[in-house]
């Protein structure tokens, strides 16, 4: 009897423990076929938290939540009253989970100014916070020369109000008719100096000016800036080498040698790339992964034409067939699962994978500048005042 009653309980619990496994996989009894039936999982979640999640257009709950659903194909839309909308077409089959992580942004953003004394120029430093910044202006009333290169250093922490900037050069201490406004920078591969070109009447002066602090005696490098810049372009290639070295090898080899490296994401698990002949990228993990990214992807590469690269999952998705963009237009997002691009009036963002764009700012800005902070918001070089200040100066978007 009490072999009977033990051999009871243990099959309860193994039905019972199967119908926890086949409910957690997905699982659902079917009334009609009066069998278990395979279900997808939409896995959906967001920043902000708490946005609607309307499937085909019906309200199915909050993020953050699970929702099992019959395969098939569904659109998905995450909404928050006061933030951009987000959408995507995702296709369930049974037993397996669809994650989608919506970023969302405010509607209307906030602007801060973090400088004051009038801008004709911004540069960004590499990937980090830090900004050239160029003043040209007449000796103030108190007889302060403020015209010169400084570096502004946005850090980590919240950005306090007018931060202090770390002067790099003066104008008084460079030649006599330099046009600030028309400098360009080449910064070192560690970014701890950089040289910096000043276009004069009939020629160009070159220095390599420290970003540790001022430098009152510029070193001159007009003669030798080539070769420095040839051996700072080596390294910078040798890194990003190295860190492709982390990929899969047969990419590795495709990439060191037919692609330019426009940059890696901040988690170094995505390249941004653009191709620099035609070729087909195979297959490089196989067989191929399950339930991964479902955009469509592109593994035909075009020459001239940018990509990204997701080593994780070794999917390819085209970004953008125009080559301007490799230059100052287009960035890492901090989560290394967007990018941002500047389209000249406006600022959007858009996934990794090139799907559901959204404009993150259409406020007045020089579309020659921008950069993003670490924790996702957006640094532009406006003017909000036209008629009456001639410079632009730098301001915070408070996009999060």
């Amino acid at each position: 009897m009490k072999l009977l009653y033990r051999l009871i309980l243990i099959s309860t619990f193994l039905v019972v423990f199967a119908g926890i496994v086949a409910y957690a996989r997905g699982y659902r009894f079917n009334f009609d076929e009066r069998s278990l039936t395979p279900t997808g999982i939409l896995s959906a979640s967001s920043f902000p938290k708490a946005a609607k999640i309307y499937v085909d257009d019906v309200l199915r709950g909050v993020t953050d939540t699970n929702l099992t659903l019959p395969p098939g194909n569904y659109k998905v839309d995450i909404k928050k009253e006061g933030y951009t909308s987000y959408s995507k077409s995702v296709s369930l089959k049974g037993e397996l989970v669809v994650t989608i992580d919506a970023l969302l942004f405010p509607i209307n953003s906030t602007l801060s100014p973090l400088t004051n004394l009038g801008l004709v120029k911004a540069i960004p430093v590499g990937d980090s916070e830090k900004v050239f910044i160029f003043v040209d202006k007449e000796i103030d009333e108190e007889g302060f020369e403020k015209s010169g290169v400084y570096l502004f250093e946005g850090g980590r922490k919240p950005l306090p109000f007018f931060p202090p900037l770390k002067t790099l050069v003066l104008k008084s201490n460079l030649p006599e008719g330099v046009d600030l406004s028309l400098s360009s920078v080449i910064i070192s591969p560690d970014t701890k100096e950089a040289i910096f070109e000043f276009p004069l009447l009939e020629s160009t002066q070159a220095y390599l000016l420290s970003l540790d602090g001022e430098n009152v005696t510029p070193f001159d490098v007009t003669q030798s800036k080539d070769t420095l810049i040839a051996a700072w372009n080596k390294q910078k290639l040798d890194n990003n080498l190295k860190v492709l070295e982390t990929y899969p090898e047969d990419f590795y080899k495709i990439a060191s040698d037919s692609v330019e490296i426009i940059s890696f994401s901040p988690s170094e698990s995505k390249l941004l790339y653009k191709a620099n002949k035609n070729l087909i990228l195979p297959p490089i993990i196989t067989p191929a992964l399950i339930a991964t990214n479902q955009a469509p992807e592109q593994r035909s590469l075009d020459e001239g034409k940018i990509y990204v690269y997701d080593r994780k999952e070794d999917k390819n998705y085209l970004i953008s067939d125009e080559e301007e963009l490799a230059d100052h237009r287009i960035q890492w997002y901090f989560d290394s699962r967007h990018l941002l691009i500047n389209q000249g009036k406006k600022i959007v963002v858009v996934d990794y994978d090139n799907t559901n764009m959204q404009t993150i700012y259409s406020g007045p800005y020089d579309d020659s500048f921008f950069t993003t902070t670490e924790d996702g918001k957006i640094i532009t070089l406006s003017n909000l005042n036209p008629e009456v200040n001639k410079w632009p100066d730098l301001y915070l978007v408070g996009t999060r």
